[in-house]
């Protein structure tokens, strides 16, 4: 039946047509996890007792009519999204036996609409990371290469649906980390608008640049579970209440894609693009134009200051966030502590990987005194700066087209050793986050086998319209449909 190939709704027929069960289909993905986790290390925890009874929970709903599409889809969730009584780690040791009390909004959320919960996913510790190589519970594979890289900081997410381990996950976008893994696994995923989907229940990184949003097969998956997760949530101070509470219709003629102007941001398209990635993308905007987008180049100055902003601002608030993991209130606690100064040393030291420390003690020097306005203050000043270039953008074209990364997946290990190298992999995709915007990474093509994306960039709350083009691409192609051969059987 090949059931791992099927889209959302595709699963729901089979489900409302009884041709298949809930808890039979819970049942399928949770084998595949059984067969293919072990290569990939996608998962860091698999709650079977649970998703199955969510399964016949859900199997419940259907039979008595009372279902949505999403009821009896099975979903895999990053593991920094709160779940109720099922470990959530946070891919560190700080939080290796943390077991909420509740669950975050999306997750009730999804849970509400009677989606099942199979397992939660692999991530950089604390989020901080492009490569998923710094969880403490080890590197998660890029399915298409497992010596590659599957990006980060949501790469077990994207690892999962990519090998087709589940249909879709959740993941966390804070300078890149749903598109970035997106394109190197052949996905498409959404990074909503800032405030548009609550972070409620979500262990922060950075409050004022971390999104949750879908990474899934195509853009109707991703708009299902979209509707789904978005709007106001009074948990929330940062939730938004101009998100549009209508369900995304994808629907777009080719007269009004007439209409439609898409900026080429010269700046992005530079020596720092892969010459291989540039003539895909061109490849990719080939069909577009035959759907009748126009195009014009555009200019985003400033482009080059993106990441030594992100990464002052981002790590002074990482290093604020996390000071709450002390040995006191939960997470490890080191043992047999001398006095307070030792347990708040000793606990931090132990509980937290390199990588962590390293943004912390960034974060730290940056907010401390004499260095305040020279760094912190003026990387808020250059994301003004960042933020008002797009605006301006947007009086003169309606979308953005953009790389998503400057390459595709690289070697497990390749980056380690250099920071700067690394924290480049994110440099088409930080400035989004910067300006709070919408943005998809949809795949668009293979460099030497493995997969190429391409970013939609929108206006805020230009959801729908993002997820439309999206769409209509992906109607006229076939590149979501690729699924990396070691995984293409049953």
């Amino acid at each position: 039946m090949d059931i791992y190939k099927k889209s959302i709704i595709e699963l729901s027929e089979l489900l409302n047509k009884k041709t298949l069960s809930s808890k039979e289909m819970t049942n399928y993905f949770l084998k595949r996890i059984n067969s293919f986790n072990a290569k990939l290390n996608a998962f860091i925890t698999v709650d079977e007792e649970h998703a199955k009874k969510q399964a016949l929970y859900a199997d419940s709903l259907i039979a008595k009519k009372k279902n949505t599409l999403l009821t009896g889809i099975p979903i895999a969730h990053k593991d920094l999204f709160s779940t109720k009584n099922v470990l959530t780690t946070c891919g560190s040791k700080m939080l290796e036996n943390y077991i909420p009390p509740f669950d975050a909004t999306i997750v009730c959320k999804l849970n509400n609409a009677g989606m099942v919960t199979i397992g939660k996913t692999n991530m950089d510790e604390f989020a901080m990371g492009s490569s998923n190589e710094s969880s403490y519970f080890g590197t998660v594979k890029n399915p298409w290469n497992i010596d590659k890289v599957p990006g980060g900081s949501s790469g077990g997410s994207a690892s999962a649906v990519a090998a087709r381990l589940t249909p879709v996950a959740t993941g966390s976008d804070t300078g890149g980390s749903i598109r970035q893994p997106a394109s190197f696994c052949g996905l498409t995923g959404l990074k909503p608008t800032y405030g548009s989907v609550s972070r409620y229940g979500m262990i922060a990184y950075a409050s004022s640049l971390d999104q949750c949003g879908p990474l899934a097969k195509n853009a109707e998956d991703c708009a299902l579970i979209y509707d789904e997760i978005k709007g106001y949530d009074h948990n929330d101070i940062t939730s938004n209440h101009e998100v549009k509470q209508e369900k995304i219709n994808l629907k777009i003629s080719k007269d009004e894609a007439k209409k439609i102007t898409i900026g080429i941001p010269k700046e992005y398209f530079s020596k720092d693009l892969d010459n291989n990635i540039s003539d895909v993308i061109f490849q990719s905007i080939e069909v577009f134009k035959k759907l009748g987008f126009t195009f014009r180049e555009i200019s985003l100055p400033q482009h080059d200051l993106t990441i030594p902003a992100y990464y002052i601002i981002a790590s002074a608030e990482a290093s604020s966030n996390l000071s709450r993991y002390d040995g006191i209130k939960f997470g490890h606690r080191c043992n047999n502590p001398k006095n307070l100064e030792d347990l708040y040393l000793r606990t931090r030291k132990e509980g937290f990987g390199k990588e962590v420390k390293k943004r912390i003690m960034i974060g730290a020097y940056a907010l401390s005194a004499g260095y305040y306005d020279e760094y912190y203050i003026r990387a808020l000043k250059i994301r003004r700066l960042i933020r008002d270039n797009f605006i301006s953008a947007f009086n003169k074209v309606d979308y953005i087209f953009a790389p998503t990364c400057p390459s595709t997946a690289f070697n497990i290990g390749e980056k380690t050793s250099n920071a700067l190298e690394m924290y480049l992999s994110d440099i088409y995709t930080t400035p989004v986050n910067l300006a709070g915007l919408p943005a998809a990474s949809i795949p668009v093509g293979f460099n030497d086998s493995l997969p190429v994306g391409m970013q939609i960039i929108g206006n805020y709350f230009s959801e729908e319209k993002i997820l439309q083009i999206a769409n209509m691409f992906q109607k006229e192609t076939d590149w979501h449909l690729k699924i990396p051969k070691e995984f293409d059987n049953e």
